[in-house]
């Protein structure tokens, strides 16, 4: 047994944390566990939404979010937008409920606290008493993520710069973690919330209008960047304040990706989730740096592959890495109002097939 495994038996049976365990629960020895306290984060209106800054504990990792409003939009593509494909439509009303944005996508700033457990070092090495906080999102960390081959950022740079190359499956657990760790409840976006923030209110090909000629001000693409991805946030943001929804690295989304479009959510008017049920292929929305214009419209969709494990030398492949999916990250929601875990269970988070580690479980 290598000795970043051992060390992470020795962590796991320091901290007393089994493997395997599910769902963020609410309460922890019986008792409710409040909030990470950080400014503006609490509402229970639309009308009390603020931006805040949500605080990773034990570190000095943050993220921004913004108040996206509750409110209806036409989803998918006109027959006549240059660069639509078939999948991007029918197209069709969609209600959505109020929910809290990342203003940028997840920084490796922040993924790495839970990929690479750095809070649990940190706490270990200074003797730091966990919180309990720290008792319940430990259950995503010790056992999980495997760790990596190699360096998934390819060089291309860290600090500042998007997490990719994650599968679903990991960015959701991330998600697992980052509720228990904060107090307050993360997932992915649906495809039509993030479609809905993306326009923001707009019905032009790109939040900014339809001329693909102005999209260097708003994104990173395959016309200006160096054959890598750059820092979040350096562009103009659209006009509810995200950076970054055209292009940098396309974003996870919750759904199931259909060739035929819209078709099995027709009957979904509000808040509409196709629940996947199949491994590939998967949704990612807002195109990413090594694409073209037209890969970076709003409706513009594209599915997962498995060829997006192709470089991955491991036997079974990775449950946590696309090594070949180096244009792909993601970003955070949290709804306004929080899901039963029985909703959460049948619809938010469910995804089949169960994903198991097996014999290249890091714990």
């Amino acid at each position: 047994m290598n000795s970043y495994r051992i060390r992470r038996l020795v962590l796991g049976v320091i901290l007393g944390v089994g493997a395997g365990l599910a769902g963020p629960p609410a309460t922890s020895r019986g008792q409710d566990v409040p909030p990470v306290d950080v400014p503006d984060a609490v509402a229970t209106t639309e009308a009390e939404m603020k931006p805040y800054t949500e605080v990773i504990e034990q570190t000095t990792a943050t993220f921004d979010l913004v108040p996206i409003p509750g409110g209806r939009f036409l989803m998918g593509s006109p027959e006549d937008e240059p660069g639509r494909e078939e999948d991007e439509g029918p197209q069709h009303e969609v209600e959505i409920s109020p929910f809290w944005m990342s203003t940028t996508e997840i920084t490796w700033d922040v993924y790495d606290v839970w990929m690479s457990d750095l809070d649990v070092f940190r706490r270990n090495v200074l003797k730091l008493q966990p919180t309990p906080r720290d008792a319940l999102a430990d259950q995503f960390q010790i056992s999980q993520p495997t760790k990596p081959y190699t360096d998934m950022s390819f060089g291309m740079g860290k600090r500042g710069y998007p997490a990719i190359c994650m599968t679903q499956h990991a960015a959701r657990v991330f998600c697992k973690w980052l509720s228990a760790k904060t107090g307050r409840y993360y997932r992915l976006p649906t495809e039509a919330e993030w479609e809905y923030a993306c326009r923001a209110g707009t019905t032009t090909a790109y939040s900014f209008g339809d001329d693909p000629g102005e999209l260097e001000e708003y994104a990173w693409f395959f016309d200006n960047t160096d054959g890598a991805y750059e820092r979040v946030g350096q562009k103009k943001p659209n006009p509810w304040g995200l950076y970054d929804m055209h292009g940098n690295v396309a974003e996870w989304v919750l759904d199931q990706y259909e060739e035929a479009g819209y078709a099995s959510v027709l009957d979904q008017p509000r808040d509409p989730l196709a629940v996947p049920l199949t491994l590939y292929p998967r949704v990612v929305r807002g195109g990413g740096w090594n694409q073209f214009p037209e890969d970076c419209r709003s409706a513009a969709r594209e599915a997962s592959h498995e060829d997006w494990k192709r470089q991955d030398p491991q036997q079974p492949k990775s449950i946590w890495y696309h090594t070949d999916a180096l244009h792909v990250g993601f970003r955070v929601v949290r709804p306004l109002r929080v899901p039963s875990a029985e909703e959460r269970a049948q619809k938010w988070d469910k995804s089949l097939p169960e994903q198991k580690d097996g014999a290249n479980s890091k714990g």
